[in-house]
């Protein structure tokens, strides 16, 4: 059917841009919005997800704060009849803007009966980059044909909770976003139920996934390696990103190294390195240091409470709640994917950033020898 949108012309398959190239019920596009008070007080994770093939637009906000409670907002709706301004898109309170492209953005909540409320402003200071292309196979099925662009810079707004106006300093707060589209694999709609009567996956002894995104104030230095129990790597990206003002190319990196320590009762970064060899040779030691943590798979991410991104739960639904997220038995069903924010150090440089990691399984480097 016409949604609003057709009116553009970005057409690139001979139907309407309610359609997408494949019927998979995985295929999912979403936006995400991050990131967290350098103090360790407030963190913020916010955005949407579209599900062409299940008529589902979905949207959350979660803010965390002291390191001791999340609140959270989930929000679901039907994706079509698509309906309101180019470049924007709402579900229930919740909008998400395309200000200027590739620079600016905005989220909003507006005021709610659960309690939370926000505006976030997104001024992009470094360029937007790709993620390498993530395509896989198993047993004869695409488990993942996924791309995604990440953005550094500025944010500024407010976020209220229960009417407590938190306003948001931008010199204090680091922030990042990113926008990935394709067929999903794991967390946030990629392994919701598509039916019966199908071999299943093959389940490796062990998987360590972790992302770095650690922003300085002249650069951003970001990886993302997957490696099997043994440590053999099997999807690598990463690059060195200059400010947009500076006219400056991206630099490769073409190596990581990793030397961390995890916590006692979940398998979160606790401390440790990571060692960047760059294109032209160069090498540094980044020394990370936790501020704070959140958990993706609350807002919905993972199943939770009864729900999670992708469900079909009707042209209205909402939800919210708190939870202490000092409780490890609460935390432990949705720990699979963690978020940690960190201050980071290269050499005298001292930045800002996040650590993403999935670890799980085997993996005797670091003591863990199975399940």
């Amino acid at each position: 059917m016409i949604t609003p949108h057709d009116e553009l012309l970005i057409h690139q398959l001979p139907t309407t841009l309610d359609h997408v190239s494949q019927s998979d019920l995985r295929w999912t596009e979403r936006i995400v919005m991050y990131g967290f008070d350098k103090s360790g007080e407030v963190s913020v994770m916010t955005g949407m997800a579209k599900y062409p093939n299940r008529n589902v637009l979905d949207a959350y906000a979660m803010v965390t704060r002291r390191g001791q409670e999340a609140r959270v907002v989930r929000l679901s709706t039907e994706l079509n009849p698509q309906t309101g301004a180019l470049a924007a898109w709402s579900v229930g309170p919740y909008t998400y803007e395309v200000v200027e492209p590739l620079r600016k953005v905005r989220s909003t909540v507006a005021p709610n009966e659960h309690g939370v409320s926000l505006q976030l402003d997104f001024h992009g200071d470094f360029p937007v980059y790709e993620q390498t292309a993530a395509f896989h196979r198993s047993r004869g099925r695409v488990r993942e044909d996924a791309r995604r662009f990440y953005q550094n810079g500025t944010i500024t707004g407010w976020i209220e909770i229960d009417g407590e106006r938190i306003e948001i300093d931008p010199d204090q707060w680091w922030f990042g976003r990113d926008h990935s589209w394709g067929v999903r694999h794991g967390g946030g709609g990629g392994s919701l139920a598509e039916g019966g009567d199908m071999q299943p996956q093959e389940i490796p002894d062990g998987v360590l996934y972790y992302m770095g995104i650690f922003q300085f104030e002249d650069e951003v230095v970001h990886f993302a390696q997957r490696e099997t129990s043994t440590g053999q790597r099997w999807q690598f990206e990463g690059e060195v990103l200059f400010p947009i003002e500076s006219g400056r190319e991206a630099l490769p990196i073409i190596d990581v190294e990793h030397d961390l320590k995890f916590r006692d009762d979940l398998r979160v970064v606790e401390s440790g390195t990571f060692t960047v060899h760059r294109a032209d040779r160069t090498s540094d030691t980044i020394e990370v240091t936790p501020v704070c943590d959140f958990w993706p798979g609350l807002a919905g991410y993972d199943e939770y409470r009864g729900y999670a991104s992708g469900m079909w739960r009707g042209p209205s639904f909402s939800d919210g709640f708190t939870v202490d997220i000092t409780d490890v038995d609460e935390i432990k069903p949705v720990s699979m994917l963690s978020e940690t924010l960190c201050e980071v150090r290269m050499g005298d440089k001292v930045g800002h950033g996040l650590v993403e990691m999935v670890f799980f399984g085997a993996y005797p480097r670091y003591g863990y020898t199975g399940w």
